[in-house]
Formats: C-alpha cells, sequence, structure tokens
C-alpha cells in the first residue's frame, strides 16, 4: 500500500521543439486577451451574480455575456464590446472561465496562470481542440461540410507535423480531399439488392477550397500555423500540440487490458487484479480517450460508491491524472468518505513524499482510512492480507485500535471487525475483535 509510484520515462517531442516555457510564453502571448477579460471578471463581478455570464436568450447560449456586462468591461477595459466578447469566448474554451448554469467563475487555470507552465499549455490545447468553436465555419456552406473537413483537419495537421516546414496549399487540399472521401466511404452502408441512383448529398457539391482555407486561418488565429504566399507552416506550439495528440492517441491504443471503453467504474474493476504498473498503464489509457474535466468527475462519481476498493483505485487514477484533478480533489475534501483519499493525494500534489504524506492525517481521518481500506480487503482480499492491515495501523495497541473503531462511525465497522475475528489465529485477540463487532452493532460500550 506504500510502494512508491514507479514513473515511465516521459516520450520526447520532436528535435527542435522549444522548452516547455518558451511554449507557455507564447500560449500565454496567444491567450492574454482572454486572461485579461477573465481577470476583469473574477475583479469585477461578485460571486453569484445573475448578470456575470447570463444567456442572451439564444439556444445553446447560456455563458455568454449579457449585453450589459459586455459593455461595462468593454468601458473598463478600453475595448470595443465584439472584442471583449471574442475574449470571453475564448477564455469559455480555455478553461480560464468555468460556467455553471448562468454563472461563470474563475477557472482553476486562471488561478494558476502566471506560476504553472501546465496550466498554461493545458488551457492553450483546450483552445486548439475547440479551433473550429472560436472560429465558425463561414455562411453560406452546408453544416454536413463543414463537420467533414473539421473530421479531416487532423490528418491535414499530421502531415504539416511531419513534413516540419512549409506546405503548398494545393497539396493540402489534395490530401484534405483524399481523406473527405474516405470519410464518406467510411459511413456509406450499401443496402442488400437493386437500389435507385442515391441522390447526391449538398455536401458533396461543396467545394472543400473556401473550406480549407476557412480551417488554415482558424487555425492561424490560435496560434497553431501560419499563412502566407501559399502556404502553411505550423508555428512551434502548434507542432507541439499535434505531437501531443498523436502521443495520447498511441498511448490509447496500447491499453494492455481493453479498459478504454469502459466507464470509471467497470476500468476500475478492471485494473483491481493487475500490478500498479500495470493499472497505471490503463489509466493513462483510459485517460488519454477522454477529457480530463469527464474522466475526473466520473472517477470521483466512482469514489463516492461503496465498493472501497474502488475508492482507493479512483484516487490512483487520479494521481496519473495530476494537476488538473486538483480542484476537483480540493472540493471533496469535506466529504466524509473521500476526506482522508482527497488530504494524501493533495499532500503528494504539494510535494510530500508518498511515505510521509499520512502525516497530514489527523487520528481520526487516519483510523477511517484503515477501516475503509480494510473493506476493501474483506470484500476482495485474503484472510493473510486482512491480518497483516492490521499491523499497519496507527494505534501502538489493538486495545486501543478498537476503542477509536468503534467511535470513528465508518458505517463498514461491523463487517470489518467481523471479518478480522474470523481470519485472525489468536483466539483471544479474535474473541476481543468479535466483542468489540458486538458493542458496535448493538450501540453498547
Amino acid at each position: 500500500m506504500n510502494q512508491r509510484p514507479v514513473r515511465r520515462p516521459a516520450p520526447r517531442p520532436p528535435e527542435g521543439t522549444p522548452a516547455p516555457a518558451e511554449l507557455a510564453r507564447v500560449a500565454r502571448s496567444v491567450l492574454a486577451g482572454a486572461a485579461r477579460v477573465a481577470r476583469w471578471a473574477d475583479a469585477a463581478l461578485s460571486p453569484g451574480r445573475d448578470d456575470d455570464a447570463s444567456s442572451d436568450g439564444t439556444p445553446g447560449a447560456t455563458g455568454t455575456l449579457s449585453d450589459a456586462t459586455a459593455r461595462r468591461a468593454a468601458a473598463d477595459l478600453g475595448l470595443p464590446a465584439a472584442h471583449v466578447r471574442a475574449d470571453w469566448d475564448t477564455a469559455r474554451l480555455a478553461g480560464l472561465v468555468e460556467v455553471h448554469g448562468n454563472t461563470a467563475r474563475p477557472g482553476w487555470r486562471l488561478r494558476a496562470w502566471d506560476r504553472d507552465d501546465s496550466a498554461v499549455l493545458r488551457g492553450w490545447v483546450a483552445l486548439f481542440d475547440a479551433w473550429s468553436l472560436a472560429h465558425p465555419g463561414p455562411e453560406g456552406h452546408e453544416p454536413a461540410a463543414v463537420a467533414e473537413v473539421v473530421s479531416a483537419m487532423p490528418q491535414v495537421l499530421s502531415f504539416l507535423q511531419l513534413s516540419a516546414g512549409p506546405v503548398p496549399v494545393p497539396q493540402l487540399l489534395d490530401l484534405l480531399e483524399q481523406r473527405v472521401t474516405e470519410l464518406r466511404t467510411e459511413r456509406c452502408e450499401i443496402p442488400y439488392g437493386p437500389q435507385p441512383e442515391p441522390p447526391e448529398s449538398p455536401a458533396e457539391d461543396t467545394p472543400p477550397a473556401p473550406l480549407l482555407d476557412w480551417a488554415l486561418h482558424a487555425l492561424a488565429a490560435v496560434g497553431a500555423l501560419t499563412c502566407a504566399d501559399g502556404q502553411a507552416t505550423l508555428t512551434p506550439l502548434g507542432s507541439w500540440a499535434v505531437w501531443v495528440k498523436l502521443e495520447q492517441i498511441c498511448v490509447a491504443a496500447q491499453s494492455p487490458a481493453g479498459n478504454i471503453e469502459q466507464g470509471a467504474e467497470d476500468m476500475l474493476r478492471g485494473c483491481a487484479r493487475l500490478r500498479p504498473n500495470a493499472a497505471r498503464a490503463e489509466y493513462r489509457a483510459w485517460l488519454a480517450a477522454r477529457p480530463v474535466g469527464s474522466a475526473v468527475t466520473e472517477l470521483l462519481a466512482a469514489a463516492r460508491g461503496d465498493d472501497a476498493l474502488l475508492r482507493g483505485l479512483a484516487f490512483e487514477a487520479l494521481r496519473v491524472v495530476g494537476a488538473p484533478a486538483e480542484p476537483d480533489v480540493r472540493a471533496v475534501a469535506d466529504e466524509t468518505h473521500l476526506r482522508p483519499y482527497a488530504l494524501l493525494w493533495l499532500a503528494e500534489h504539494d510535494g510530500y513524499d508518498p511515505e510521509d504524506a499520512h502525516e497530514v492525517l489527523t487520528r481520526v481521518e487516519a483510523t477511517w482510512l484503515w477501516v475503509d481500506t480494510a473493506a476493501a480487503v474483506a470484500d476482495h482480499g485474503e484472510a493473510p492480507l486482512l491480518v497483516r492491515h492490521l499491523e499497519s495501523a496507527v494505534q501502538p495497541t489493538v486495545p486501543a485500535l478498537l476503542d477509536e473503531v468503534r467511535a470513528v462511525g465508518h458505517p463498514r465497522t461491523v463487517q470489518v471487525l467481523v471479518a478480522l475475528a474470523a481470519a485472525h489465529p489468536d483466539p483471544a485477540l479474535a474473541k476481543a475483535v468479535r466483542r468489540a463487532a458486538f458493542q458496535v452493532h448493538t450501540g453498547g460500550s
């Protein structure tokens, strides 16, 4: 249980990639306007006010600045209201602002903006992923055709990344057309028997050149590439981001136990019998296949369940998530069932050695964790393991342990004590543990 995590060496980015600090400096520059508006909102709008981010009446516009707030921000910042709105939308996409219903609050990335380069880079990658939302498709084109180009652009970007230099736009257009054709073929279903000639899709009538031009300029606007003299070139930031995405795909493809498509609870159950290194590889693959925010939410939901084993495994997976999970983990530290796990996670995140992190727990919290871990062992482990778990208690004697276990009020106390009494080879100790279980069950002392 106190085994140190063994970290695999991180893959190295392509030669010539700037250092993370330099990439973060560029990302901060790209997102400077978004950070400015987010900071303005943090300072000027009191928490919980209805006018800080309210719907403007357009379907799906929750979190859009109201007209009054946009005018106020424009006046305070000395910018046109349209500029403020654009920066606000960018801040939302980059996670500098988090919208909950009709209320917005500063995201964790804004709090870490000046001190954490990884938070800045993650924010920029979130914007990079949402380039087509930051700069919507041109009017007058079929939505299906726009969607096809968005789906095809990862291959175009991969080609640019592999080329490591300027690529003529006509060459990219050929590649885009090939990829769009592949996408149409992949989704084509041929019915059995003779069929009339299908009508041509409006998307197939749409010339791809204007849409490629839109996509390249939208990606240029978020800082991923440059377009000049009929050629496109990935910026160092864009090249690094494409490399990161390719690495994530490779990790997801290497899932050793095949749990990528499972929900968090089933994935954790699938990892329960794996060795620590294999389980961490599975967590990485599972996380790489989904957005980090929803993954953390799923893991915490699994941790809130009745299975103590899944609770511990969920926080092991959250250790693989790292810094992006901090706000959510900190938010659950007041929940009794999750508090000891959250405090240990936060201590390790703050730099404690995993073997010393338990020092942040109070005696009551440590005892609660001992009972919860014993419940996991009783449900999923073997009797000798439960007996060995007795030795890990912080209390110096068994009577002291039993007194504090009874007082801590864990809902599984009776079952844990009964299982320990059944497993322990010492008849006298087993009798004392059984008596304690009976007293907890009857409410006696």
